[in-house]
């Protein structure tokens, strides 16, 4: 555990906040693109502000602002969703199999990491508030457990979900003509005519490989917890109970409509019926897009909290998680604008290809997008940034371009086992702090490593 703490200190000590970070990376490409790309018959001031034009276009990109809500609906309306009764009700039933470190850490994994593959803000708040009840029940029942380690295996969720059918990436590449928007600009005739109107599901999420993996690193994981749990020493738990589904007393006519199960139940079906009126037929042949997911978990939303009032109120206690990711992604926006309209993508692109073979780009591809995911912890605003670097190189090397988007993907979850900013909503509910659980959500790091990229070797 000595390497972990001093790790989490250098970390508590230097890094800045997620914002400052996205700031600095705006400088710093500024700065390369001053350097690598100004042509010849420009001055540096004169190119400097024909940057800066192309940082505030990609800062306003319609399709990227767009993007970038899509990617919020889905945190807030997982939460939404987790603070439901019934699934409210399904945390508590599971916590009375939970009486010691091992099977709780172990159910806690395993339970976590199935929610996350459905929808990772989903799996992110169900794993944080499963923990906290566990040890709300220990407590109750006065068991020995090691509240850090479950509140860890409460987090496990993360290193999956981008693998998952609310992954950024995944979920993207299946719009008709989003690869194509991406790179258009970059890429010769040639080269263009390879790329794919789309990448279904069939061919990432729900690919042989991809389950194969997901259900070893699953397992993998449970197991590697259970362990932990056999040789963790009792820690102290003084908690009081989180209250995750209120009962709401109606006064006026006002407050009685809001409170209506009737009104809450006849517009959840309508907008099951919108769904399955629209999305039909895409759903028959796997083909998963973020509107779809995020009107099926407004409908669902609205079914399971049984009316109107627990529903924006759920939504007004998940609200605040967003807040980092809506100031942020314009800012990976304004960087993609530069390294598209620079040429910088290209660059970038062609020292992969220099260094790379068809087998080693996806390990490549997986060890940089653990690395950039470590300083930019949004798989959304890695995709804008990374995803055309990585579509290029693969055409060029003859990868097969969905095997080297899940390798970012791979790469971009793994490293959030160390970057404890997607935890922080875990933090507040379980009130654990980072340095406790982030020894083990290494050792979890290192598990998982292995796995994804002897998949990466193997498929």
């Amino acid at each position: 555990m000595t390497t972990t703490k001093v790790i989490e200190g250098i970390f508590k000590k230097y890094l800045p906040s997620p914002f400052t970070i996205a700031v600095l990376l705006t400088v710093v490409t500024i700065l390369l693109t001053l350097f690598f790309t100004k042509p010849t018959n420009s001055t540096h001031l004169t190119y400097l502000f024909e940057v800066l034009s192309y940082w505030e276009q990609g800062v306003w990109s319609n399709n990227l602002l767009v993007f970038a809500y899509q990617m919020m609906l889905i945190l807030v309306l997982g939460h939404v969703l987790v603070l439901s009764k019934p699934i409210s009700n399904v945390i508590l039933k599971v916590t009375q199999f939970c009486n010691n470190t091992a099977s709780s850490a172990a159910i806690v994994a395993s339970t976590t990491m199935l929610v996350a593959f459905f929808n990772w803000g989903l799996g992110l708040i169900f794993g944080a508030l499963l923990a906290r009840k566990i040890a709300e029940h220990a407590q109750k029942k006065n068991l020995a457990i090691n509240y850090p380690i479950i509140g860890a295996a409460g987090y496990t969720g993360l290193m999956v979900w981008h693998g998952g059918i609310s992954g950024s990436a995944p979920i993207k590449i299946n719009e008709d003509g989003h690869i194509t928007s991406m790179i258009k600009e970059n890429l010769s005739p040639q080269l263009l005519s390879q790329v794919p109107s789309s990448i279904s599901f069939n061919e990432t999420i729900f690919s042989f490989s991809n389950l194969v993996i997901f259900i070893l690193v699953v397992v993998s994981i449970s197991a590697l917890f259970y362990m932990l749990g056999k040789k963790a020493a009792p820690t102290e738990i003084n908690l009081s109970e989180y209250q995750m589904d209120s009962n709401y007393v109606s006064i006026t006519k006002a407050e009685k409509l809001d409170n209506s199960k009737i009104l809450a139940y006849v517009f959840g079906i309508l907008i099951f019926a919108t769904f399955f009126y629209r999305y039909y037929d895409d759903i028959k042949v796997l083909k998963i897009t973020p509107n779809l997911i995020n009107l099926f978990m407004l409908g669902l939303g609205l079914l399971l909290h049984g009316s109107i009032k627990k529903f924006t109120n759920a939504v007004g206690e998940s609200i605040s998680d967003i807040s980092g990711i809506l100031i942020q992604f314009p800012l990976y926006f304004g960087i993609m604008g530069i390294m598209k309209s620079t040429g910088m993508v290209s660059l970038i692109s062609d020292f992969f290809v220099s260094i790379s073979t068809d087998t080693t780009l996806p390990v490549f591809t997986f060890f940089s997008a653990g690395l950039v995911n470590i300083f930019v912890p949004s798989g959304g605003g890695q995709w804008v940034v990374q995803g055309p670097i990585v579509i290029e190189s693969a055409l060029q090397l003859g990868v097969p371009l969905n095997k080297a988007i899940m390798a970012l993907a791979y790469g971009d979850q793994i490293t959030n086992m160390l970057q404890p900013f997607w935890a922080l909503p875990l933090l507040g509910i379980t009130k654990l702090k980072a340095k406790e659980i982030l020894p083990y959500t290494l050792i979890a790091m290192f598990v998982g490593s292995i796995i994804y990229i002897g998949g990466l070797l193997l498929f």
